[in-house]
């Protein structure tokens, strides 16, 4: 088992929708303080203003900036590389939003995040885990009393199920381990390849992307690609980046997704990476009112993790019973 925190990040069981919250290139950009948006700096090189105080220019869409001829390929994947820079400058602190402390508590975890929010799993989870620390105990728990637990997270007939399942599996033919091996992970129960990925690059350190709701609507809004399915978005965009970005690029596009560029109404004026995204003005571009839609540390509010790294500029989430 993992001993020490590991890093990736992802939204849900296979199978099971998401509708809740629960990444070389050329010039640089001036890179924001760690985990502070500066929306009033200027994009070098890029002859435009990213969106500054009421007033001022805001940039304009990648589109229209590189003018009437259709990108590249080539330069979409320098574009791409260059967007995974910057996101890593403004999230150096990427981590998973799931609580765990070993595989099997991730796995399960991972599989209860589907329809609901991570704050909810790691309120969640205290206390499943306490009742069932292992595979082999939760294999052979009472489904009603198992339900019972996982209730807040919705849909808990189905994901009790998915856990006993699984857990049995891990049991009997896995040795009461979590397997680190793709082909392995997912003929558990409940798990599909996005699941796997998660445990694989959470707590084996296999990289991985993970393609959740989030990071399926942003790579599709930076026109990295026009894929809907998630195994073909996953192979597009890993033959974008190098294999050893790809479980820390997952995190950081979900981070993105999550607290500037949301799904309804993305803050586009608040966003540092807007002079690089040919989605720019699909959402509130006005900076003052941009910031105001901005979420968790990037909002000065809480995070979603009870226990979250120590490099973590945010605060904590409040603890079951407390919200």
């Amino acid at each position: 088992m993992s001993k020490s925190p590991v890093r990736a990040q992802a939204k849900g069981a296979d199978g099971v929708s998401e509708g809740h919250d629960s990444a070389v290139g050329e010039q640089g950009v001036n890179r924001p303080e760690r985990g502070v948006i500066r929306p009033g700096k200027a994009t070098k090189g890029s002859g435009k203003e990213s969106a500054g105080p009421a007033g001022e220019p805001a940039p304009k869409p990648v589109a229209k900036r590189v003018g009437r001829k259709p990108e590249s390929h080539l330069a979409m994947v320098r574009r791409a590389r260059r967007i995974n820079r910057e996101l890593a400058e403004l999230y150096p602190y990427a981590h998973p939003e799931l609580d765990f402390r070993n595989p099997f508590e991730l796995l399960v975890a991972t599989v209860l995040s589907a329809q609901t929010t991570d704050l909810r799993v790691n309120q969640t989870t205290p206390a499943l885990f306490a009742a069932y620390p292992t595979p082999e105990d939760m294999a052979a728990a009472v489904p009603e009393e198992l339900e019972e637990i996982i209730r807040p997270t919705g849909f808990f007939r189905a994901k009790a199920k998915s856990l006993i399942g699984l857990s049995a599996a891990l049991r009997d033919d896995f040795g009461g381990e979590v397997p680190g091996r793709l082909a392995d992970l997912v003929t558990l129960p409940g798990v599909g390849r996005k699941t796997a990925n998660v445990v694989l690059g959470n707590a084996f350190g296999v990289p991985g992307i993970t393609v959740d709701t989030h990071f399926g609507r942003l790579v599709r809004r930076w026109k990295w690609t026009e894929q809907e399915d998630p195994e073909k978005v996953e192979a597009e965009i890993c033959a974008i980046f190098p294999k050893s970005e790809w479980t820390m690029l997952s995190h950081r596009v979900i981070f993105h997704g999550r607290r500037v560029c949301h799904a309804r109404k993305p803050a586009c004026g608040a966003c540092p990476i807007a002079p690089l995204c040919p989605a720019y003005g699909e959402g509130e571009t006005d900076p003052e009112k941009a910031r105001k839609l901005l979420k968790y540390e990037m909002g000065g509010k809480p995070g979603q993790r009870l226990s979250p790294p120590a490099d973590y500029p945010g605060r904590p989430a409040p603890a079951p019973g407390a919200d």
